[in-house]
Order: structure tokens, then sequence, then C-alpha cells
């Protein structure tokens, strides 16, 4: 995966998504569980393949719904 997000980015475009503040977001709370739906997911999916992450498929964001997997599958840092 082509590492050009950031640790912030992926953090606040996952908060916009929800609607809440960035800090908000535990690194290992089930993002499902907040709110994001599989729509919003796919945005994120087409967000971030713009940004560059052109790998990134709905199951890699799917089958683990943590902001600390995303943030690493995304820039290879912990969130």
């Amino acid at each position: 995966m082509q590492q050009t997000l950031s640790p912030e980015r992926v953090r606040a475009d996952v908060a916009e998504l929800l609607d809440c503040d960035p800090a908000e977001i535990a690194p290992d709370e089930n993002l499902v569980d907040l709110g994001l739906d599989s729509v919003r997911i796919m945005t994120l999916v087409g967000r971030w393949r713009a940004a560059g992450a052109v790998a990134l498929d709905f199951p890699d964001l799917a089958e683990q719904p943590e902001l600390a997997h995303w943030t690493a599958l995304l820039t290879g840092d912990a969130a």
C-alpha cells in the first residue's frame, strides 16, 4: 500500500464522517459501533484511493474497523 496519507488525515477523515471531534475516537474502538456504516466506509475508500492508496479495497477496512488498524494500513504508523 502506498504511504501517502498521514495518521492525522486518516483520523480527521473518519471523524468528519462520524461528525465528531478526532480526539474522541479511541484507536482500538470499533468504528462500526460508533456509527460508521458501509456507505461511509466506501466513501473513505474512494477518498483515500484518490489520495494515493490505490490498492485499498472495502474489505481492507471492513474486516477490522478500528482506527489503529486503518492508520497502520494506510500510513505504516500507529493511530
